[in-house]
């Protein structure tokens, strides 16, 4: 039987708004308990969704004016314990679906305090939740928002939760081998722990949703007003791979596929979300009972999303083209991945797959947002790996921009437009040794980051049509500091040149512009002088491309 009242932890958010509307639609009595972080997150790091959403208040107002069916709301935090106590004592829920956490791998893995953060919101909040339920409604059942991502990519198929394992002659049915690949990843993982311990010790009933990408902003409730509009990410923190690839195309710009794009992930509709969440509450778990659904519909590489997202742009009359950048996160490129996804089929899930027409919606929803659109927030800024130098394979495109290391620096590349010049730029903010991030537009398409380098840079460029004295170093629009190269080549085409360029201060960005005699690829490497010609053989190139 289904529960008449349900409390949505996290209703403000991506999943837990169209859910939200979803069964209220359905006729269930929905209560939203939400601390509206996320809107404070995107504020902290200058986000902001692409479509524009509304107020909390705005949002449940229009609702009720559309269909007269309402939805509470509690601001509250679901760390702030007597709160959320008093709350789930006063609505006496049926159900209770927790999608209440902050759910962006790359903020997990800004610095030690977004990692904290992440564990604080996330580990405390859901053991918060098991322990307001166990004392204010032991009957109810807690569906949780888990995700694909905690299994990792083992090198055998994927079962929903479990496995059965054989050991020295004796068989025991065990929770799956997890393999979390950030520190949000890893607190889902302990929320998994929870509440497989909490259904065994005190009889809880709880079904763990591991969900895949999600993607897609349509329902049949979000579209009938503006008003309810839910959100379009696509920046490097809290932006989906799909969403990001769409926006890229949208602007002309090429898809940005990290590494050689073989990672394969599992993905669904967001339509598909809000059924999934309906069945598991009408299908509840039995009491003490713990069970895991894997919620997804279909697997995809990601270079086979960039291909066919590029395909379909290019019949937009858009560029489609693909980039391949370095990876900045520790993951496997090329690997096993099959995932079982039977228990919400076989309770009826009839899986919407991703279409053509779904993704060209998304590149016309961005494009008619494209006043809205960041450039400078869709490169990657945040990695997992050990700081090191970064190599960005770039070709045949019109304008890019992505962000490596270089040593105690980031790097920008912005390819010139078609034609004989090409441009890099190198920068970010310096502040007490810490990279951090700061912004400037020096033309259209090329986005640039300011910098101040402590101490000088050394450049080597290589490449077969490089003239030596047609290269221009500027920072703050005026030529740096730079005299001949550190190598003469005499003016001619030469294979390499070697420069020292001043230190750069005042937060100015470093533009480096080659004026080539015919097309061709060249490589640029940087380090700090004092590194020595070592550091710049170690160093991975960046790459030009001048066409």
């Amino acid at each position: 039987m289904r529960p008449e009242r349900v409390l949505i932890i996290g209703g403000d958010g991506y999943c837990g708004w169209a859910t939200s509307l979803r069964l209220s639609r359905a006729g269930y009595d929905v209560t939203i308990v939400d601390s509206l972080a996320r809107r404070d997150w995107d504020r902290e790091h200058g986000l902001d969704s692409l479509v524009p959403i509304a107020s909390m208040r705005r949002r449940i107002d229009e609702w009720s004016r559309l269909t007269g069916r309402t939805i509470r709301f509690e601001h509250v935090d679901a760390t702030d314990y007597p709160n959320l106590c008093r709350v789930i004592g006063e609505t006496e829920p049926g159900a209770v679906v927790h999608f209440g956490q902050q759910r962006s791998a790359p903020f997990s893995m800004i610095d030690r305090e977004h990692a904290l953060r992440t564990h604080l919101n996330n580990t405390v909040g859901n053991l918060n939740v098991l322990w307001a339920v166990h004392d204010h409604a032991p009957e109810a059942h807690l569906v949780k928002l888990g995700t694909m991502g905690e299994y990792g990519t083992p090198n055998i198929d994927v079962e929903e939760g479990f496995i059965t394992i054989e050991h020295n002659g004796r068989s025991d049915r065990l929770p799956f081998p997890k393999q979390p690949g950030s520190f949000y990843h890893l607190t889902k993982v302990s929320d998994s722990d929870q509440l497989y311990f909490a259904c065994r010790t005190w009889g809880l009933r709880a079904t763990d949703l591991n969900q895949g990408i999600v993607y897609g902003t349509r329902t049949d409730e979000v579209v009938s007003s503006p008003a309810l509009a839910n959100r379009y990410d696509y920046d490097h923190i809290f932006g989906t791979v799909l969403n990001r690839f769409c926006v890229q195309a949208a602007l002309g710009h090429p898809l940005t596929v990290y590494g050689r794009g073989g990672q394969t992930r599992s993905f669904l509709d967001i339509r598909d979300t809000v059924r999934c969440i309906q069945i598991a509450l009408e299908n509840p778990a039995a009491q003490g009972e713990y069970r895991v659904f894997n919620q997804f519909t279909e697997m995809f590489s990601v270079g086979e999303l960039a291909g066919r997202i590029g395909a379909i742009a290019r019949g937009l009359g858009l560029a489609g083209e693909i980039a391949h950048l370095d990876n900045p996160r520790t993951e496997r490129e090329e690997h096993y991945y099959n995932c079982v996804n039977t228990n919400l089929r076989s309770l009826g899930l009839e899986p919407t797959p991703l279409s053509d027409d779904t993704i060209a919606g998304l590149i016309r929803l961005a494009a008619e947002h494209r006043e809205r659109i960041d450039p400078r927030l869709i490169a990657p800024r945040v990695s997992a790996a050990p700081s090191r130098v970064v190599r960005y394979r770039l070709a045949g495109v019109a304008a890019a921009l992505a962000v490596a290391t270089l040593g105690d620096a980031q790097g920008a590349f912005a390819a010139g437009h078609r034609g004989a010049e090409a441009k890099l730029t190198i920068g970010a903010m310096i502040v007490s040794g810490t990279p951090q991030s700061a912004h400037a537009n020096v033309s259209p398409g090329a986005p640039t980051y300011v910098t101040e380098f402590p101490q000088p840079l050394v450049v080597r460029l290589v490449g077969k049509h490089i003239n030596a004295h047609r290269v221009r170093f500027t920072c703050a629009q005026k030529q740096c500091a730079l005299g001949v190269p550190v190598e003469p080549a005499g003016g001619k085409a030469i294979g390499s040149a070697t420069y020292e360029v001043a230190a750069v201060r005042d937060q100015a960005a470093l533009k480096i512009t080659l004026t080539t005699s015919r097309p061709g690829t060249f490589e640029v490497y940087a380090a700090p002088v004092g590194d020595g010609d070592e550091r710049i053989a170690r160093s991975a190139p960046f790459v030009l491309v001048a066409r």
